[in-house]
């Protein structure tokens, strides 16, 4: 959330595209499964390569097999019933069983792929939202793609939990998959992200600017990104002072408090809210997740739930066994601010 991974998988996209491949995007959420989100893009996918010249043999038994799949699972899209003018492949992805007939369906997708010569990369964004058997079926997928050396690709994001999840789901998720980390900028790429669009407009940030919108924001790129803007709209002049920075400062939180904060706030419980508020009383993370228990005078194991599903939902992750830490820099002061006597958190 806020570090780019949605615009780092457009970005692959286009240059996939660009290349001459193929892409299919997801994004996946809890009001849709995975099977009703990958039908019609897969379905225009295959005719799509239907249309290019040459043998279409594994083309047309793709979309056989696709409608195999549709009419086991039964999916409805935009509650009316998915129909494909085409005869299903009996015994090909008709088992209703998505672990079973998902790596199916890919194989015989890749292998449609495979006789146009092309390459499929599949992009999922907000991936921790998959349910367990989505996902395990999504791996055993990518599996036997890797096992047949077939051309679909699977590049996916979501929340630091990704590889704990794969790991539990298959255990050979490990060596299936790279998962290598979108987060806050370094201080150099933090300098650069808002010093060379600045200069390429014939402006420029003062170092003390730019150290003071590293240290508030920890280089976390949404962050960074508001800061720049608004001290960009607040300057004089050509130079972005350390004053226009103090300046943008409170704009920015009000910003952040009104919007990216609060839509965040606004879809918990009240035993979310009054946990969060807890780690928050504490401080500036890291915390330890028995000072959060006393700080809320509960037993350590009566939150377990309650840290499973803010973890799960992107507010916190742990950095290490026993600790826990907000996903995004400022929270604990919007916690703060919102709800400034812990006693009174069922009022909000």
């Amino acid at each position: 959330m806020g570090v780019g991974k949605t615009v780092l998988l457009n970005e692959i996209g286009r240059k996939a595209r660009a290349t001459g491949y193929h892409t299919i995007s997801l994004e996946a959420h809890t009001g849709k499964n995975l099977a009703a989100l990958l039908i019609p893009p897969v379905r225009e996918l295959l005719y799509d390569l239907n249309r290019l010249a040459g043998l279409n043999h594994q083309v047309k038994r793709g979309l056989a097999v696709l409608r195999s799949f549709v009419g086991a699972l039964r999916v409805k899209i935009s509650d009316i019933e998915f129909s494909m003018d085409i005869q299903p492949l009996v015994g090909a992805a008709d088992s209703g069983d998505l672990e079973a007939d998902l790596p199916r369906l890919f194989q015989a997708v890749a292998e449609a792929a495979a006789e146009k010569s092309t390459l499929i990369v599949l992009l999922v964004d907000e991936v921790q939202y998959l349910s367990k058997l989505e996902f395990s079926a999504l791996i055993m997928a990518m599996h036997r793609i890797q096992q047949q050396q077939l051309p679909l690709a699977l590049i996916g994001a979501g929340l630091p939990i990704l590889p704990a999840l794969a790991g539990q789901s298959k255990s050979y998720a490990e060596r299936l998959f790279a998962y290598p980390k979108v987060g806050p900028l370094s201080q150099t790429d933090a300098f650069k992200a808002l010093q060379d669009p600045a200069q390429a407009a014939g402006a420029q940030f003062t170092e003390d600017a730019l150290e003071e919108v590293f240290r508030i924001t920890e280089g976390y790129p949404y962050f960074v990104q508001e800061w720049g803007y608004i001290s960009w709209n607040q300057a004089q002049g050509p130079s972005i002072t350390l004053l226009d920075i103090q300046t943008a400062t409170p704009m920015a939180i009000d910003r952040l408090d009104a919007n990216f904060f609060r839509v965040r706030f606004d879809r918990l419980t009240p035993s979310e809210k009054t946990f969060l508020r807890a780690i928050a009383e504490l401080g500036a993370g890291p915390y330890r997740f028995r000072d959060i228990a006393t700080c809320m005078g509960v037993e350590s194991s009566t939150l377990g739930p309650v840290r499973a599903k803010m973890i799960k939902e992107g507010m916190i992750y742990s950095p290490a066994h026993g600790w826990l830490n907000f996903t995004v820099p400022l929270f604990d002061g919007f916690l703060r601010r919102i709800i400034p006597d812990q006693t009174r958190h069922d009022e909000d």
